[in-house]
C-alpha cells in the first residue's frame, strides 16, 4: 500500500470534551481531499475518556489511529506521533482546532513548495488572532522575545500548535528531541536551524480557546528554564557539531 501524503498528529491529554467534534471536522475535511492521509491521535496520561473516544473513532474511520503512552507532556506525545507517522509530510495539530483544519493545505505542496518546515504563525502578515485577551497576547509576545534572544532569532511565533515537517526533517530531528513538555517545539526548531533546514512561517486565522491547557505564569517560568537548558546543551555540543 502506498504511504500517505499527509500525516496529522494530534497530542491529546484530557480532551474528551473537545476531541469528538475535532475528529469529525478532520475526517470531513480529509474526505474532500485528493491526497491520501492518516491521523494519529496520541493520548498520554489522561484521567478522562480521551483514549476510549480516540479508539472508538479509529475503529469506525480507517484513516485514524489511536496511540496510548503513559508519560505526560505534549512534547513526548508529539514525538511519539512523529516517529510513528508514515506520511511525506507530518503535521502537528492541536486538538482544539484553534486553527481551522482547512488551512492545513497552506502548509504543504502545491500551495507551499521547497520548504522543510512550515510553522503556523499568529504574527506573520495576514494572520488573525480572534478573541484573544490583550494580556494573553502581551505575555506571549514577551515570551517570544525571550525565545528569539535565546534560541530562534527571526521567528515571530514559535509556540503556535500547528507545524508541518517533511518526512526527512521529522525523521532526523525528533529522535534528537529531549524536552517532553511545552517547549519541545523550540528545541526542535533550534535543531532544525542548527542543521540548516528551511523554516517558513505561515499566517493563520487563530481562535482563542479559553479552555487552553497552558497556564501562563507557571508554564512560562518552566519554559524559560527549558530555553536555558537548550542553550546550555548547544554550548556543550550535546546536539552534535
Amino acid at each position: 500500500m502506498n504511504k500517505p501524503f499527509l500525516s496529522i498528529i494530534i497530542p491529546a491529554y484530557n480532551e474528551e470534551t473537545r476531541l469528538p467534534d475535532s475528529l469529525k471536522k478532520i475526517a470531513g475535511f480529509l474526505a474532500r481531499q485528493a491526497y491520501r492521509a492518516e491521523v494519529l491521535i496520541v493520548e498520554n496520561g489522561s484521567s478522562d475518556r480521551t483514549y476510549a473516544i480516540a479508539q472508538d473513532f479509529a475503529q469506525k474511520n480507517p484513516l485514524f489511529r489511536a496511540l496510548h503512552i503513559e508519560e505526560r507532556g505534549k512534547g513526548i506525545a508529539v514525538k511519539t506521533g512523529m516517529l510513528a507517522a508514515q506520511g511525506e509530510y507530518c503535521f502537528i495539530c492541536d486538538a482544539d482546532l484553534s486553527m481551522p483544519i482547512e488551512e492545513v493545505n497552506h502548509f504543504i505542496p502545491p500551495i507551499l513548495e521547497n520548504c522543510d518546515i512550515a510553522i503556523g504563525s499568529r504574527e506573520a502578515p495576514g494572520a488573525q488572532r480572534i478573541g484573544e485577551p490583550a494580556y494573553r497576547h502581551f505575555i506571549g509576545r514577551v515570551f517570544n522575545s525571550f525565545v528569539k534572544f535565546m534560541a530562534l532569532p527571526g521567528l515571530q511565533d514559535t509556540q503556535c500548535g500547528f507545524k508541518c515537517f517533511s518526512a526527512k526533517a521529522a525523521a532526523h530531528l525528533f529522535p534528537l528531541q529531549t524536552i517532553e513538555g511545552w517547549t519541545f517545539d523550540v528545541e526542535v526548531l533550534f535543531l532544525a536551524k542548527h542543521f540548516g533546514y528551511t523554516i517558513r512561517e505561515v499566517p493563520i486565522h487563530w481562535h482563542f480557546d479559553a479552555h487552553s491547557k497552558v497556564r501562563f505564569l507557571r508554564d512560562s517560568l518552566h519554559m524559560a528554564g527549558d530555553l536555558i537548558r537548550i542553550r546550555w546543551k548547544a554550548i556543550r555540543k550535546e546536539y552534535g557539531a
